[in-house]
């Protein structure tokens, strides 16, 4: 049995959702969450430098973050919980400038979400917690990390947000910036 995953395009053709080959019996699952080979296979080849893990409560809304310089391409997936995870595109030369696309990850589905470098990314937790593993390709740079404002009218982005509530976000994603002001990709 081949373990690849089964790899298709999003709204946005460069982001790729990701579903894995589950093994599963009645001890639980086995999957790859990443194998060089068989997802080069896929087409997704990738080189990642960096891991990183959050874990958030409900109502937390993480980004939109990017960085301008060493741009990151992202897999993200939720090991607990269930998040509405987004990517939105940022290079100015692309016919999906401005757009965004976003897809529910949980624990429950295993899949994993490709946003590629170029893209801002971001995420709002649905369930009580959630846990979220991703893969970065270029190494984190401080000084190069933007931030673009969760709820610019102009990307229209639908988070599923209780209604009359506010998400919790970190002061630095508070001050983002609206699209028509962020420093963006060519």
């Amino acid at each position: 049995m081949s373990l690849a995953p089964e790899v298709s395009p999003a709204a946005i053709p460069e982001v790729l959702r990701i579903r894995p080959r589950l093994i599963e019996d009645e001890r639980g699952f086995f999957f790859e969450s990443w194998n060089t080979r068989t997802f080069a296979q896929s087409g997704l080849k990738i080189q990642f430098v960096q891991d990183n893990h959050s874990r958030s409560t409900a109502g937390c809304l993480r980004g939109l973050h990017y960085q301008i310089e060493n741009a990151q391409g992202k897999l993200v997936r939720a090991i607990r919980g269930e998040i509405f995870d987004v990517a939105v595109d940022l290079r100015r030369s692309s016919p999906t400038f401005g757009k965004w696309v976003g897809v529910t990850l949980s624990a429950a589905n295993h899949e994993m979400l490709w946003v590629p470098p170029g893209f801002a990314h971001g995420f709002y937790v649905v369930s009580n917690m959630a846990e979220v593993l991703y893969k970065c390709s270029d190494f984190y740079s401080p000084t190069a990390e933007r931030t673009l404002i969760w709820n610019d009218p102009d990307l229209a982005i639908d988070w599923p947000v209780s209604s009359g509530r506010d998400p919790k976000i970190s002061p630095k994603d508070a001050a983002g910036a609206l699209l028509r002001d962020a420093e963006c990709f060519p």
